[in-house]
């Protein structure tokens, strides 16, 4: 990604400090989907290192659904939501795991992904790690094949992606 795409983003960033819990800083995208352009150029740079690599993508509840769904439509795949437990019907695949400031528990349709389906895990901010861990761990119980882990935003110094050993971490942008 262009270090002009990478300090739009940046400007466009707000922190909000002590949420949602405190002594957290929590990195508000609103304002980067809140701009079109912005958000077609955000698109375009999470999808040109995948273009041909996936089946389909795997956005983390919630932001992960904005930037997951729109990369979909742009890499041509399926989208599968991963669900906050309790919030899909019927029968939900889910895994435990833990957050900087507690725990949770995350769920997909099973059925909805393809036995060996190559798939892409994104989200909007890689901190600690664990939401994007426990994606990668339950795609890949589900039969799925995680080709890479993709981020808007790397929090570097709270080591994330010393969770996802293994895997394709890319963030367009890193503070």
């Amino acid at each position: 990604m262009s270090g002009d795409l990478a300090g739009r983003v940046l400007a466009a960033m707000r922190d909000v400090e002590d949420f949602p819990e405190p002594g957290v800083t929590f990195k508000d995208i609103t304002p980067v989907i809140a701009d079109g352009d912005l958000l077609a150029e955000v698109i375009r740079a999470h999808a040109e290192p995948w273009e041909g690599r996936v089946d389909m993508v795997a956005g983390l509840e919630a932001r992960g659904f904005i930037f997951g769904a729109a990369l979909a439509v742009e890499l041509g795949v399926g989208f599968l939501p991963v669900r906050k437990a309790g919030k899909l019907p019927g029968p939900t695949v889910g895994v435990d795991y833990a957050l900087e400031y507690g725990s949770a528990r995350i769920e997909v349709h099973g059925a909805d992904l393809p036995d060996g389906a190559r798939v892409l895990v994104l989200d909007d901010v890689l901190a600690t790690g664990g939401t994007a861990a426990a994606g990668c761990e339950l795609i890949e119980h589900c039969g799925g094949s995680v080709v890479g882990v993709e981020v808007l935003v790397e929090i570097a110094a709270l080591r994330g992606r010393n969770l996802l050993v293994g895997h394709d971490v890319r963030s367009l942008v890193t503070v």
